[in-house]
């Protein structure tokens, strides 16, 4: 999935998703189609992996925007599915890395706002070469022994901003990669989770 040339025509695009448990296999937003600066997602209803861990075992991101500006998203909940990818790990077999659940990678002006990520299969939302993200209100759980599953991660970015956020996970609560400048943290409850390193 792709921004498409619609989001091109208007100056601002709303994206609104009501209520109800949506299956999304994958997506992912850039490249020269989003050109519009002023994108709003907006969730009611609950995104949902595929049970089958291997579907996003080896894709890296489950929902990934690369190269975008002005995007914000407001509530819902992404249900990363990552018990059985994990009970995988936990006995020596071949399984796949997993994927992170929402990812942004050289963006700029962005808004994360109410939303909720559970049992992702890896970190649950990662910034990576961004620039002015405000994220507010985040809830992220996954359970204490859950393997890899940094609640946020930031990494080659700056004037990142993490607020009134509750993070329960089995990793760090909030990783900080090489090259993070400017990082604001305020009233971060963290636990289960290692802490934020």
């Amino acid at each position: 999935m792709d921004c498409g040339l619609w989001l091109r025509r208007s100056r601002h695009t709303t994206i609104y998703m009501p209520k109800g448990r949506y299956l999304l296999n994958h997506a992912v937003f850039g490249g020269n189609y989003c050109k519009n600066t002023h994108i709003t997602i907006r969730i009611e209803g609950t995104l949902v992996a595929p049970s089958d861990y291997r579907v996003l075992g080896n894709a890296g991101n489950w929902l990934s925007f690369e190269g975008v500006n002005g995007v914000s998203i407001y509530g819902g909940t992404l249900d990363g599915k990552g018990t059985a990818l994990w009970a995988c790990k936990a006995a020596p077999r071949n399984c796949p890395d997993g994927a992170t659940s929402l990812s942004f990678t050289n963006s700029k002006n962005i808004v994360i706002n109410g939303l909720t990520s559970l049992n992702s299969q890896m970190f649950h939302i990662v910034i990576n070469g961004c620039r002015n993200v405000n994220m507010r209100g985040v809830k992220i759980t996954a359970p204490g022994d859950s393997p890899n599953t940094d609640g946020i991660h930031v990494q080659l970015s700056t004037a990142v901003m993490i607020m009134s956020t509750g993070i329960k996970t089995g990793d760090d609560c909030i990783s900080i990669g090489p090259g993070t400048r400017t990082l604001w943290m305020d009233q971060v409850a963290c636990g289960p989770g290692h802490g934020i390193r």
